[in-house]
């Protein structure tokens, strides 16, 4: 779960991250009595959307104009930019030509900026450890810095049972190039931000750029954090942030009934059993020249319901013109999948190509639901040959 930079910068001040003064704003006037509290002489307007780039990014009303982040240095101009921000949509690298409408906005104090420095936590699946990655390039992303200057990135792993520790700090505070009281400065920073990310169980938090001031201290001047979905059950507060409108509303549905579904560009819908198998059955649409319109896994214990549900998401997509269902039934029965993909397709109207491939527990019992249902299906004896029979028939669709 994504949650926008003001919220995640409230988080991290409870724990003792040292953030600029803010506050959140709906509409002009609230931007205004915001800069108005803060006091001068410079203050920053922010959209708020879950994308980066948004200084760099141009609303679509004004493709010539200023970006998404501005700064300016009085009331009135808090208030002017806030109405030529506001429900307007912003596209940046991250959104793709569609962009994103800006619905808030973060209205900031304006900061002495001597030095932009990188930093993150995230989980390493390669080591299963929280890790400290750096640099000293920061307000540019960190995929172009490990491209073209990988020196420039440190790492330092966290094992879990010692946890954060002094030492850790002052590797990466001396990494980049900080003296002084800033190595301290720094190093009570990440102790903070470490705290956070354990007690909340984020999945990444990016301070991008962590800016030295020209009185030495260490802020985030921006925050990007991400949650672990599977964990959230435990942080009610923090689901409380998540704002659907930022979301894909197949997603959201999905999320609420328990599937896991991930809405992508092709024209080939998928209904899986298991997120490898998954990962398998897109690779190998595109291996046969197709596609794949999303991921969706339904998992080992779905019920007849839940498939239906699933095989009604697929259909929501206007691009999907055709649907791969790939079981292997092992927790979950073939006759299950069965039994809600007739359901939904006749409660639907199926009118796109339709291939089932079917495999393990009841898998009989599934073929002859299939063949008895009267519906055009068509059925695949293995994984190749339901990637190639639907393609094909998309193809002889369209």
């Amino acid at each position: 779960m994504n949650i926008h930079e003001y919220q995640a910068k409230s988080l991290l001040k409870k724990y003792g991250v040292a953030v600029p003064r803010g506050g959140v704003a709906y509409t002009p006037d609230e931007a205004a009595k915001v800069a108005t509290e803060l006091g001068g002489p410079v203050w920053v307007v922010k959209s708020q959307i879950h994308a980066g780039g948004r200084g760099a990014g141009r609303f679509k009303n004004d493709p010539n104009g200023k970006g998404g982040v501005r700064v300016v240095k009085s009331v009135d101009d808090v208030k002017s930019n806030a109405a030529a921000m506001l429900n307007q949509v912003l596209v940046t690298k991250q959104t793709g030509e569609a962009g994103k409408e800006v619905g808030r906005l973060y209205i900031e104090e304006g900061a002495d900026i001597k030095r932009e420095l990188y930093l993150s936590m995230l989980l390493d699946r390669g080591s299963s450890r929280v890790t400290i990655v750096a640099s000293t390039e920061g307000g540019m992303e960190i995929e172009e810095v490990a491209h073209s200057h990988p020196e420039k990135i440190t790492k330092v792993a966290i094992d879990p049972v010692e946890g954060l520790q002094g030492y850790h700090a002052r590797k990466v505070a001396f990494a980049l190039g900080l003296e002084g009281k800033q190595v301290n400065a720094a190093a009570k920073f990440m102790t903070a931000m470490y705290k956070a990310f354990i007690d909340l169980d984020m999945s990444m938090v990016e301070i991008n750029p962590l800016v030295v001031t020209g009185a030495g201290d260490v802020i985030a001047l921006d925050a990007k954090v991400n949650f672990d979905d599977n964990a959230l059950y435990r942080h009610p507060d923090v689901e409380e942030l998540r704002d659907p409108t930022e979301e894909e509303a197949s997603e959201t549905e999905a999320t609420k009934h328990g599937l896991n579904y991930v809405k992508l560009d092709g024209n080939i819908g998928c209904m899986v059993n298991g997120a490898g198998l998954a990962m398998a059955t897109m690779d190998i649409i595109k291996l046969y020249g197709g596609e794949p319109a999303n991921f969706l896994d339904v998992g080992g214990g779905a019920t007849k319901e839940r498939v239906t549900i699933a095989f009604k998401l697929i259909l929501s997509d206007p691009n999907v013109e055709g649907i791969l269902v790939n079981i292997f039934g092992g927790i979950m029965r073939c006759d299950v999948i069965a039994d809600g993909v007739v359901a939904a397709a006749r409660e639907v109207s199926l009118h796109v190509p339709l291939v089932v491939r079917l495999e393990g527990t009841n898998v009989d019992l599934g073929k002859k639901i299939l063949a008895e249902s009267g519906l055009p299906i068509l059925s695949a004896d293995n994984l190749a040959d339901a990637a190639e029979k639907i393609v094909k028939a998309v193809k002889e669709a369209a």
